[in-house]
């Protein structure tokens, strides 16, 4: 198992200015978020001055900023002239100041040059930029893996090797100014724990945050996200809500699904009402609140022992969509026994059968596993490895093996018989599995309280307190 360390980089370059160096360290890294997931905040982070002043962890941060600004006389402190008085730190008035010459904007192509500056400092220590995720570089030196996970200018670094990663931090050191925030606990919303017998991944803090923002922190909870058979629709007779409000929580509950598959469906399937969103459709997602309220504890364990072969599941639910008959697909791959991507959405077409419905989302599924196949390898070296996909139709696995079964594929979409060009090349291996062991099952449909439990523990979610690391 892997253990990483994220470092914080400035992007400003001492050795092109060597009479002056600029820190702009951030107190927090994961602070740099785009506007729309502006939630990403701790629990613990104050919302003014009063509230922060008591905390010995803010008064340091404080400080550590003071510090900076005097350290780069940002600001020159002067006497008050006498008969004037200061103006509040809110002026009516608009204010216009010039940019100092070297600094890097925040537009779209100043992203690029800092991106392009650190992809050739990267490449220079030896660093391989990976062609399936540009977000990710690897290095293989001296029998030892490093990798190095890049979110603008916040780098998580990780590897087999102690002495490797502590010999790169040295390196872009003397590149670079940075804060070197130690072993991996807390990135962008997600809470991490390393141990001994895995790595565990939760978003307690962002779940607790979402439901005090909505009002729902003290809300009744309930065992499950939506009504079993719960069927909505976009025009019910009921009120309008507030557009703006009802988006914002759904945008934050998406974000919940990076460690919470088990509200996969439920957050997407309300996503579909964000155009005019009606009272049953805000009553819909106060359950889902209700459910996170007593669930904040749940996240997921990756195992070091875990199994690394690669397996997916896809199942669709069919005719479901009261709307337009459409169905909802679900996948989910699993590495080291832990879902490492999932997915529940609605079907492009109108499927004609429960086995049509799942031949085409099994062909989704095989264009993810093998974008992730060719992922592994790059990451590891290793050769791109046959995938398995488990499907609960058996006639849609004799359709994805048979070419001869054209009389009841020939409507099919050309682009939807991918899957059988995966399994004659021997990328992808198809194996019949049972619905009571479908994990994806529960990405497709609302399931009753009991088999909604059961199937949440087959898709892989523990409670956070109950699991080893």
């Amino acid at each position: 198992m892997l253990q990483g360390s994220p470092l914080i980089f400035n992007p400003s370059d001492p050795h092109e200015s060597e009479d002056k160096t600029y820190d702009h360290t951030p107190l927090q890294g994961w602070k740099r978020l785009d506007e729309v997931y502006e939630l990403l905040l701790s629990e613990r982070e104050p919302t003014d001055f009063k509230s922060a002043a008591g905390q010995k962890e803010w008064d340091q941060a404080m400080t550590s900023e003071i510090n900076s600004i005097e350290r780069n006389k940002s600001w020159r402190l002067t006497e008050l002239p006498e008969g004037q008085r200061p103006i509040g730190l809110k002026p009516k008035g608009r204010s216009f100041v010039t940019q100092p010459e070297g600094l890097v904007k925040a537009g779209k192509e100043h992203r690029g040059a800092w991106n392009m500056k650190l992809d050739g400092v990267l490449k220079e220590y030896g660093f391989k930029r990976c062609k399936l995720e540009q977000a990710v570089y690897i290095k293989h030196a001296h029998k030892e893996l490093l990798i190095v996970g890049i979110y603008v200018d916040d780098l998580i670094v990780t590897g087999s090797s102690r002495e490797e990663i502590n010999h790169f931090k040295a390196q872009m050191e003397r590149k670079f100014e940075m804060c070197d925030l130690g072993l991996l606990s807390y990135y962008l919303g997600l809470e991490v724990k390393q141990g001994r017998d895995g790595i565990l991944t939760s978003q307690k803090g962002y779940a607790e945050k979402i439901l005090l923002q909505s009002g729902m922190s003290q809300c009744n909870p309930v065992k499950y996200p939506m009504e079993a058979g719960l069927k909505l629709t976009k025009e019910d007779g009921s009120g309008d809500v507030n557009e703006t409000e009802y988006r914002s929580v759904i945008g934050c509950l998406r974000y919940l699904t990076h460690t919470r598959p088990d509200l996969m469906y439920s957050v997407g399937y309300m996503s579909r009402y964000m155009q005019s969103p009606k009272t049953s459709h805000s009553q819909a997602v106060k359950h889902i609140l209700r459910y996170i309220r007593g669930t904040t504890d749940l996240g997921i364990q990756y195992n070091r022992n875990g199994s690394t072969s690669l397996v997916g599941y896809s199942d669709s639910s069919f005719l479901v969509d009261p709307d337009d008959g459409k169905g909802t697909y679900g996948i989910v791959f699993y590495y080291n026994n832990g879902p490492i991507i999932w997915n529940s959405q609605k079907q492009a077409t109108v499927a004609l059968s429960s086995y049509e419905a799942e031949f085409t989302v099994a062909t989704s599924a095989a264009c993810q596993a093998i974008w992730l196949r060719g992922l592994l390898a790059e990451i590891t070296g290793r050769n791109e490895e046959q995938v398995l996909i488990k499907v609960d139709n058996k006639s849609a696995i004799s359709l994805m093996k048979n070419h001869v079964f054209h009389g009841r594929s020939k409507h099919v979409n050309t682009r939807f018989h991918y899957i059988r060009e995966c399994v004659e090349k021997e990328q992808i291996k198809v194996e019949h599995v049972s619905g009571e062991q479908q994990r994806a099952d529960i990405l497709t449909k609302p399931l009753p309280r009991q088999k909604f439990a059961e199937m949440r523990d087959l898709l892989g979610v523990v409670k956070v307190e109950d699991s080893k690391t």
